[in-house]
């Protein structure tokens, strides 16, 4: 029996070792699954550096800016926009949150 002590240990603490480094190998692979499904929508991602927040530009995004747009008379997409205007909309779009969903914000 006391021969099997060492080999249990060993064992023990060899798995405490490697665990961690699984545990954080999933969740890096579940960084990457996300990215890639990100990628196959098609869908711009922007950063709000003010809000320190990213926004998805999907259909709801599209339909907000419109509104935007319309109430400032800009003809311009939102990617021309220069970075001082793209604030003001990003500004203007938290105070206009989606009614019909919750958003990542």
């Amino acid at each position: 029996m006391r021969r099997i002590y060492p080999y249990v240990g060993s064992l023990l603490l060899g798995a405490a070792l490697i665990t961690p480094a699984g545990l954080r190998a999933g969740q890096q692979d579940d960084r990457r699954q996300d990215e890639r499904q990100h990628e196959n929508r098609q869908e711009k991602r922007y950063y709000d550096r003010e809000h320190k927040d990213y926004h998805n530009w999907d259909d709801h995004e599209q339909r907000a800016y419109e509104s935007w747009r319309h109430e400032r008379n800009e003809n311009r997409e939102f990617g021309k926009l220069n970075r001082k205007e793209q604030s003001e909309y990003w500004k203007w779009r938290h105070e206009h949150p989606d009614n019909d969903r919750d958003r990542e914000r």
